[in-house]
């Protein structure tokens, strides 16, 4: 069984995002949780809160089962555009970046042989 949790408009950029990801995929949601806490990056905050979005509606749907993180996706969200004034009179254009977080898990099955 899978569970799907998103975060829309986060005002950060995927890329800087992004480079959390590769420590969190296939992790356990509690191991996930831990790792986040001792990496300092501004991007934990938005990630901790998926993730834990996303074991509260596990919950919901099986409790007492164990979850891991199958995937974790970042998109680019709408730019907001704003100006920044530069020399000879010109102005150029600030793009500030959004994401769309999506996590997805999965439940382990455990096997009695």
């Amino acid at each position: 069984m899978e569970v799907v949790a998103k975060a829309k408009y986060i005002r950060q950029s995927p890329k800087k995002i992004r480079e959390l990801l590769e420590l969190l995929s296939g992790k356990e949601v509690n191991e996930a949780l831990s790792i986040i806490k001792n990496t300092p990056k501004r991007a934990n905050r938005p990630l901790e809160k998926v993730i834990k979005s996303a074991k509260s509606n596990a919950e919901q749907k099986l409790s007492g089962s164990k979850w891991k993180i199958k995937s974790i996706k970042v998109d680019d969200g709408p730019s907001l555009k704003r100006f920044r004034a530069a020399t000879m009179g010109r102005a150029v254009m600030i793009k500030r970046r959004t994401s769309h977080i999506t996590v997805i898990l999965e439940e382990i099955q455990w096997r009695n042989k």
